[in-house]
């Protein structure tokens, strides 16, 4: 995973170089570069404002440090576990007279925990196909520089993961319908947080609240949540 980090950190650095072409996270024509930065700075501001009907696309990849809270004594996470966030994000702006985009996309997602349950340490793998549903709003502080908070929800299925009981030297599938001590596929719930963008350069921070029963346990909630710092470029 470290190797796979560095290599789309490197993808970054290098698209740096040709930013200065991306003053609101989308290319200026070769043609309308020199008219784009050769207007005066009050000018240069009200034209870097995308227009309506703006759309943008976005590579994104970081971490995330994931927990499990449940009422059930069996699946309930008492320690954080970091994973891997990778996908592809779009983006259009839905208001004429305001920059508020929806936003929406294909993540790989690694989420879980560990706990100690009956003197026995275990670590819940739990991998997502994650789908977000995003309201976000660009606040523009310079041509080349947005604040952009969002919020709204997501929508995952479990795709993979381990249950590792290390007491009894035992795994076995995270997403297991005949066992009960495992977790359902389905999981969905809401997603707050905030990005900046420098040019085509992106950082945010958000935090996935889960609203589903992820537990075969009717009565007990089992339900995930995870910190998210990603990175990434829009084109």
């Amino acid at each position: 995973m470290k190797k796979f980090l560095l290599s789309c950190l490197a993808v970054l650095t290098v698209a740096s170089a040709s930013a200065q072409y991306y003053p609101d996270g989308r290319p200026i024509p070769p043609s309308r570069r020199s008219g784009y930065y050769g207007r005066p700075a009050g000018r240069i501001m009200h034209s870097a404002y995308p227009r309506y009907h703006n759309t943008y696309y976005g590579f994104r990849v970081g971490l995330g440090v994931a927990t499990v809270h449940s009422d059930a004594p069996a699946l309930d996470a008492t320690d954080a576990k970091t994973g891997l966030n990778v996908g592809f994000v779009v983006g259009t702006q839905i208001a004429p007279t305001a920059p508020l985009f929806f936003e929406s996309g294909l993540y790989y997602t690694e989420k879980g925990g560990k706990s100690n349950y009956q003197g026995s340490r275990f670590t819940y793998g739990l991998n997502y196909l994650e789908v977000p549903l995003l309201l976000k709003y660009k606040y523009y502080a310079s041509p080349g520089v947005s604040i952009e908070p969002f919020a709204g929800g997501y929508l995952a299925l479990g795709v993979s993961g381990k249950i590792k009981d290390y007491g009894d030297r035992q795994a076995y599938s995270s997403f297991d319908n005949d066992a009960s001590s495992s977790f359902r596929r389905f999981d969905g719930g809401l997603k707050v947080g905030c990005g900046v963008s420098f040019q085509m350069l992106y950082l945010g921070v958000s935090y996935d609240i889960g609203l589903a029963n992820v537990g075969h346990y009717d009565f007990e909630d089992t339900r995930t949540g995870c910190l998210n710092l990603d990175f990434g470029v829009n084109f």
